[in-house]
C-alpha cells in the first residue's frame, strides 16, 4: 500500500490546533477525539484542512455523520452567553491600603466577584496589572487562572550567605563587580556553553505538546536573569536574633540575591494556556483576563504541570546563578533562602477545603515558613518568618510596589536624581533605567509596617553592587 506522503509520525494536538486559531474548550477537544477516531488513515495536513473547513462554515457540517457534534460544539461556544458575575463582591482584607492605587483594587473587587472563588486579600506592596492586581491573593475552587499566576510563572528571590566579613565589600568593589559580570547573563543574553541542569531531563519537556517546542530555548536561557526588575545583587546582610533559622551567630555578613523567573518558558506557558482560557471560559469583558482553567480537566491539568515546570525551572536558574558565584568567590555558603511568587499552590483554608491559593506579587507566608521581601537597588529589604496570617491566606508583600508606571518614572525622573540616591546608599549599579530607579517605588519600611500581623524581621539585607538588565547603561557612583 502506497502511504500518505503528507503523513507524518506525530499525532495532531491541541497546540497544532490553538497556533491555527481553533476554539478551546469542547470544540478542541471534541475535534481530537474525531480525527484519532474516524480519521487516522489522514496525514496530518489533511486532518487539519478538513477541521479548518468545519471552523469556517459549522453551520454547512450540523447534519454531518461524524463532523456534526463538532460543528454543533463550534456554534454552541460561539453563541454562548459571558459566564455571569456574582452580583456582589465577597469581603477581603486589605493591607496597606492608603498606598494602593484605585486600579489595583478595582482588579480585586472583579476578582472577587468570580465564580469560583472563595477568598482573597491584598498586600501592601499592590498595584495594577493583568486580571489579579500585582499583589493580590486569590483562592479558588477547583479551578487555576493563568493571569492570576501571573507571566513569568515562579519568578523568585533566593539568597546566599557567606562567612565572608561584610567590610570585604568595599575592599573588593571593582572584583565583585567583574564576578558579576562575569557570571551572569540578563534579558536576551545567555551563555555560549550553558551548565546542564536535570530540569532540562523532566517528562513534562516530552509529554506537554506546548512545553516541547521551548524546551531548546529553556536550556539556551538556563542560568539567566530576565529584564524588567530582576537582578542578582552583593550587599551585606544582619542577621539580629540569637536564635534564627540558620543557626548563625547574630553579625553581619557578605550575601548573594537574585531575583528572577522562569524566562521564555513561562511566558510561553502563560500566554498559550490563557488563551486556552479565554476560549473556554468566556466573562465580561472587564474581567476577561481571569478566566480559569477547570482542574478536572485535560487543559487544566496540562497548565498545572506545565506551571509546576515553569517554577522548578526558575529556581534551577537561581541555583546555576548562586553556583557560578560561589565558586568565583572561592566560597560555600553557610545559609541558603528561596521563595517563589507568580505561583498556585494547594492549600487548605480555615474550614479544611482544598482551594486553589494564586500569589500573583505574593510572598508565602504560613506559620514559621521563611521568606525574602526586598527594597529597591538603593533601600533595605528583609529575612522574614511568617506568622500564618489566616485573613491574608498565609501571604505577605513581595517588595516594596511600584508608585509609578515605568512609562511614567521615564518621562519624570531623571538620571541625576538617581545618581543621588545611589550615592546616599553607597550603591554601585550595572546596568538598570530610570524605569528602575528607587523613587519609582513606595517607602520599603511602610509596607513593612502594614505587614507586622503577617510576618517577623529576622534579618536585614542592605544591596551595595547591584547588576541588572542594560548593562552598557551604567549608573556609576562617583
Amino acid at each position: 500500500m502506497k502511504k500518505d506522503k503528507n503523513r507524518t509520525s506525530s499525532k495532531l494536538t491541541s497546540a497544532d490546533l490553538l497556533r491555527l486559531g481553533f476554539p478551546a474548550g469542547k470544540p478542541m477537544g471534541t475535534a481530537l477525539n474525531l480525527v484519532h477516531t474516524y480519521y487516522t488513515e489522514l496525514g496530518k495536513k489533511h486532518q487539519i484542512e478538513l477541521l479548518q473547513d468545519v471552523m469556517a462554515a459549522p453551520d454547512q457540517y450540523q447534519m454531518h455523520t461524524t463532523l456534526g457534534p463538532l460543528a454543533q460544539a463550534i456554534l454552541a461556544q460561539q453563541e454562548a452567553a459571558p459566564i455571569a458575575l456574582k452580583p456582589e463582591k465577597q469581603p477581603y482584607v486589605v493591607y496597606g491600603a492608603i498606598g494602593i492605587e484605585q486600579g489595583a483594587l478595582d482588579q480585586m473587587e472583579i476578582a472577587m466577584r468570580l465564580p469560583v472563588t472563595v477568598a482573597g486579600a491584598l498586600m501592601p506592596d499592590a498595584h495594577q496589572g493583568y486580571g489579579l492586581p500585582v499583589g493580590g491573593v486569590l483562592a479558588t475552587h477547583n479551578a487555576v487562572i493563568p493571569y492570576g499566576v501571573g507571566v513569568d510563572i515562579g519568578c523568585r528571590m533566593s539568597m546566599s550567605i557567606f562567612d565572608i566579613h561584610a567590610g570585604f565589600i568595599d575592599k573588593n568593589r571593582e572584583k565583585l563587580q567583574r564576578m558579576l559580570l562575569d557570571n551572569t547573563c540578563f534579558g536576551n543574553a545567555s551563555f555560549k556553553r550553558p551548565m546542564h541542569h536535570e530540569i532540562m531531563e523532566r517528562p513534562e519537556f516530552s509529554e506537554i505538546p506546548v512545553v516541547r517546542e521551548l524546551r531548546e530555548r529553556a536550556f539556551q536561557q538556563l542560568g539567566t536573569s530576565g529584564g524588567g526588575n530582576h537582578f542578582v545583587e552583593f550587599g551585606t546582610v544582619e542577621i539580629h536574633a540569637a536564635e534564627n533559622d540558620f543557626d548563625l551567630p547574630p553579625g553581619k555578613y557578605l550575601a548573594l540575591l537574585s531575583h528572577s523567573g522562569s524566562r521564555r518558558l513561562g511566558a510561553n506557558i502563560a500566554s498559550y494556556y490563557t488563551k486556552v482560557a479565554m476560549d473556554s471560559c468566556p466573562l465580561p469583558k472587564e474581567a476577561r483576563h481571569l478566566a480559569w482553567l477547570d482542574l478536572d480537566y485535560e487543559a487544566g491539568q496540562e497548565y498545572w504541570l506545565a506551571m509546576n515546570l515553569a517554577g522548578d525551572y526558575a529556581s534551577a536558574c537561581h541555583h546555576q546563578i548562586h553556583e557560578r558565584l560561589a565558586a568565583d568567590l572561592g566560597e560555600a555558603p553557610l545559609a541558603k533562602i528561596e521563595n517563589h511568587h507568580n505561583f498556585a499552590w494547594k492549600e487548605r483554608d480555615s474550614l479544611g477545603r482544598e482551594v486553589i491559593v494564586h500569589r500573583k506579587g505574593a510572598t508565602p507566608a504560613a506559620e514559621g515558613v521563611q521568606g525574602i521581601i526586598p527594597g529597591t537597588m538603593a533601600t533595605p529589604g528583609f529575612i522574614v518568618r511568617g506568622k500564618g496570617n489566616a485573613a491574608s491566606l498565609n501571604s505577605a508583600s513581595h517588595g516594596a510596589g511600584r508608585t509609578m508606571s515605568r512609562t511614567q518614572a521615564i518621562k519624570t525622573l531623571s538620571q541625576p536624581q538617581m545618581r543621588k540616591h545611589l550615592q546616599k546608599a553607597g550603591v554601585d549599579v550595572l546596568g538598570s533605567g530610570l524605569d528602575e530607579s528607587p523613587m519609582a517605588y513606595k517607602d520599603i519600611h511602610q509596607v513593612m509596617a502594614s505587614q507586622q500581623d503577617l510576618v517577623e524581621i529576622t534579618g536585614t539585607f542592605y544591596p551595595k553592587i547591584v547588576r541588572m538588565n542594560d548593562d552598557k547603561k551604567y549608573v556609576e557612583v562617583d
